[in-house]
């Protein structure tokens, strides 16, 4: 006869260790992520690596040396914001996809029993906790058509 106890804590184990292989993939991912923002009159293109860094900064044409010194920096700091932005939003999305593990996890190895009363007082002293609280009640409610 086997332990219930043994097989739950086998199966979050291997939930886990599958969670870990997703989190290093996506990190290998993100780490080699850029993106690339070309300004409207085609002048420059700059691309920005994970972090918002500068990876490349292109001229397509010497238009720039007719430029204004502020018209240029104006110019280039708006292509910069773009292209920051973008690679933002790329890992933003990525990362979207991990959203619920934990609680899956605890849930799983817990199932929502009495040890969640018992850590709801320190759970309650986390910022943003009020409003994550409300949002599962919300869920739980649509989930059961209350």
């Amino acid at each position: 006869m086997s332990n219930p106890f043994a097989d739950q804590i086998a199966q979050t184990m291997e939930a886990m260790h599958a969670q870990l292989a997703k989190a290093q993939e996506a990190q290998a991912e993100l780490e080699k992520l850029t993106a690339s923002v070309t300004s409207k009159d085609r002048l420059v293109t700059v691309k920005v690596g994970p972090q918002g860094q500068v990876l490349a900064l292109t001229f397509h044409t010497t238009g720039y040396r007719e430029k204004a010194p502020a018209e240029l920096g104006a110019l280039l700091t708006d292509v910069l914001n773009e292209a920051r932005a973008k690679v933002g939003e790329q890992v933003a999305a990525r990362i979207r996809e991990f959203e619920g593990v934990a609680d899956s996890l605890r849930l799983s190895m817990t199932g929502g029993t009495e040890l969640d009363d018992v850590l709801e007082p320190l759970w309650s002293m986390r910022p943003g906790y009020a409003d994550e609280a409300e949002k599962k009640k919300t869920r739980k409610q649509e989930e059961f058509g209350g």
